[in-house]
């Protein structure tokens, strides 16, 4: 014969294991009343839930036992999933940094204003992963008064374990007014590599401006 088990408000814990047979077995957390159901998942370090939370509509998973802490997935019931906690950025030049060094070395581009930051992991114009993955970078600079004479500029999306590599050669007869480059790549990075835009000018004369028209974006994909 089946054993029947109803568990209620201070009816106490089951500590067995639960088998739910059947042909089409059911567990169902809620009256249908205007309230937040949800499940807890109790560990040693950390503990994290499954939530309905029903003044917004929405299926929730997040860190904590208090359903909405730390939301890190949120699934409308549209079917749209939100992940508020995923890394992702986009910076922009506080101002134009202008006549860019020629030959020497690279220079580092300067994205002095976040227009968003999620996990705060963008900083000092650089990018540091907060864990392994893959990420997606983007880029655009907007160059002007490119110096005709020089033999060629490169820009790079700079990672730990990769260069993401754009060259061309400003030879357009005249000094350009204003080039734009842009660049993307899908980067393998482990907790703590870092992304930056990089650049540099071969030779020629030393006048190349980067406009604040210019952005850097990212965000972790996988």
């Amino acid at each position: 014969m089946a054993l029947t088990k109803v568990i209620g408000a201070g009816l106490g814990t089951v500590t067995e294991d639960q088998v739910f047979g059947g042909a089409t077995p059911t567990v169902t957390i809620g009256d249908a009343g205007a309230e937040d159901a949800k499940i807890v998942f109790d560990g040693n370090a950390q503990d994290y839930h499954i939530g309905l939370d029903d003044s917004a509509d929405t299926l929730v998973i997040g860190k904590g036992s208090a359903l909405g802490t730390t939301t890190a997935m949120s699934f409308d019931a549209n079917g749209i999933i939100t992940k508020p906690l995923q890394p992702a950025f986009l910076a922009r030049p506080s101002s134009a940094q202008t006549n860019i060094a020629v030959g020497g070395g690279e220079t580092l581009v300067v994205f002095g204003t976040e227009v968003f930051d999620r996990g705060a992991n963008f900083a000092s114009s650089v990018f540091t992963a907060p864990v392994e993955g893959l990420y997606s970078f983007q880029a655009m600079l907007r160059l002007e008064s490119l110096d005709s004479a020089s033999n060629y500029y490169y820009i790079n999306i700079f990672t730990s374990n990769r260069y993401y590599h754009y060259m061309f050669d400003p030879d357009f007869g005249q000094d350009q007014i204003y080039w734009q480059v842009t660049l993307t790549a899908l980067a393998d990075m482990d907790a703590n590599d870092i992304a930056k835009i990089m650049i540099y000018q071969g030779n020629g004369t030393q006048q190349t401006d980067i406009s604040t028209l210019s952005h850097f974006s990212g965000y972790l994909v996988a």
